[in-house]
C-alpha cells in the first residue's frame, strides 16, 4: 500500500487526502497548527474547510512534521504566497514533492515549480492543477486534472498514487504552462466575477472570458509552454469552473467587488483564500517583464488597488483599439 503525505490541511488539502485514501493509499495529513490537527483527527472531519466529509481510518493527522518520514511522495496543498516559508520549515530529506498551488509569488514572481527549484534545487517534483473544486472532489464526484512534468516516470508514479476511475489524471510535459494557466485563471476569475457583481450582464461575461483565455495563450507562449495546454483541462477547463462555478473564491471576491466593496471589506471574515488577489499584480508584472500585454489582468489588478471602479476598468477595456481576434 502506497505512503503519501498531504501538506496543508485546508479545503484542497483534505480534499486530496481523501482523494489519495479513496486510491488505496495510507495518507499522513499534517496541519501546521497542533491544536488543529487535533480537533481534526479526533472529529475525523475537518467542519472548518470541509464540513461533512468523514476521513477514511487510513488517514492519520498530525502536527509532526517528523511524521512525514518515509512517504513515498509528498502533496504540497498550501497557497502560492505560503509556499516559501513552508518549504522553509519542512524537514530534509523530502521525498518527491507534487505541488497543488496556483499563482505567482509576490516580489519574486516566481511560478510554485520554480519557486521550489530556487529553495530546492534539483528535487524531483510536479505540479496538479485543473477545473476540481475540493468539495466535489472530496466527495467523490466525477473530476479530471492535470499532473505536469517532465520527468515522465514521476508522471505515471504520481498519477498511480491518486487516480481512481471517478478522479482521472492526464499527463504533462509542460509544466510551465500548466503553471501559468493557473495562475492567470483566477485573475480573470476576479474579473468575471466582478462583471456580474456590477450587473453588466451574461455577455459582458462571456467576452470577458474568451478575451482572457486569449491573455492566458499569449503568456504561455511568451514564456515558454504551449498554446495547447491553454486550451486542456489546466487553462480552458479551470477557467470556465473559476469563472462561472458558483463555489469558486476568486468569482466571489469580484462579485463583491463588483457590488461596491473595497478588497479589504470583501476578504473581511474569510477562511479560505482567492487566490487571484495576490496574484493579479504579480502576473502582470511578469508578463510585462516578458512583453505580453494583459489588458484584463491590468484592470483587474487596478480594481483590486482601488485604482478604478468596475465601470471605469470596463470602459478602458472597451475603449482599446478594434482589431481583428
Amino acid at each position: 500500500m502506497a505512503r503519501l503525505a498531504v501538506i496543508g490541511a485546508g479545503a484542497w488539502g483534505t480534499a486530496l487526502a481523501v482523494q489519495a485514501a479513496r486510491a488505496g493509499g495510507t495518507v499522513t495529513l499534517w496541519a501546521r497548527d497542533p491544536a488543529r490537527a487535533a480537533v481534526i483527527a479526533a472529529a475525523r472531519e475537518n467542519a472548518r474547510h470541509l464540513p461533512g466529509i468523514a476521513l477514511e481510518p487510513s488517514i492519520a493527522v498530525t502536527a509532526d512534521p517528523a511524521a512525514l518520514a518515509g512517504a513515498e511522495a509528498a502533496i504540497l496543498a498550501v497557497p502560492t504566497q505560503h509556499l516559501r516559508g513552508l518549504l522553509a520549515r519542512l524537514p530534509v530529506p523530502l521525498p518527491p514533492l507534487i505541488l497543488a498551488a496556483k499563482g505567482v509569488e509576490q516580489g519574486s514572481l516566481r511560478l510554485p515549480l520554480e519557486l521550489l527549484e530556487q529553495l530546492r534545487p534539483g528535487h524531483p517534483a510536479a505540479i496538479l492543477s485543473g477545473p476540481n473544486f475540493a468539495h466535489e472532489v472530496a466527495a467523490g464526484l466525477p473530476a479530471a486534472a492535470v499532473l505536469a512534468s517532465r520527468d515522465p516516470a514521476l508522471r505515471e508514479a504520481a498519477i498511480g498514487l491518486l487516480a481512481t476511475p471517478g478522479f482521472r489524471l492526464y499527463g504533462s510535459d509542460d509544466p510551465l504552462g500548466v503553471q501559468v494557466c493557473g495562475a492567470a485563471k483566477n485573475v480573470i476569475a476576479i474579473a468575471a466575477g466582478a462583471v456580474i457583481g456590477a450587473g453588466l450582464g451574461e455577455n459582458a461575461r462571456a467576452a470577458l472570458i474568451t478575451r482572457g483565455l486569449a491573455e492566458l495563450s499569449r503568456l504561455v507562449a511568451a514564456l515558454g509552454g504551449r498554446t495547447e495546454t491553454a486550451a486542456g483541462l489546466s487553462g480552458l477547463g479551470d477557467l470556465l469552473l473559476t469563472a462561472t462555478g458558483p463555489s469558486s473564491r476568486n468569482t466571489a471576491l469580484g462579485l463583491a467587488l463588483g457590488r461596491g466593496l473595497t478588497l479589504v471589506e470583501a476578504l473581511a471574515g474569510k477562511a479560505s483564500v482567492a487566490e487571484g488577489a495576490s496574484t493579479a499584480p504579480a502576473l502582470l508584472d511578469r508578463a510585462t517583464a516578458a512583453g505580453v500585454e494583459l489588458p484584463v489582468c491590468a484592470a483587474v489588478t487596478a480594481l483590486l488597488a482601488g485604482e478604478a471602479t468596475v465601470a471605469e476598468a470596463m470602459a478602458q477595456l472597451l475603449a482599446r483599439p478594434r482589431r481583428d481576434e
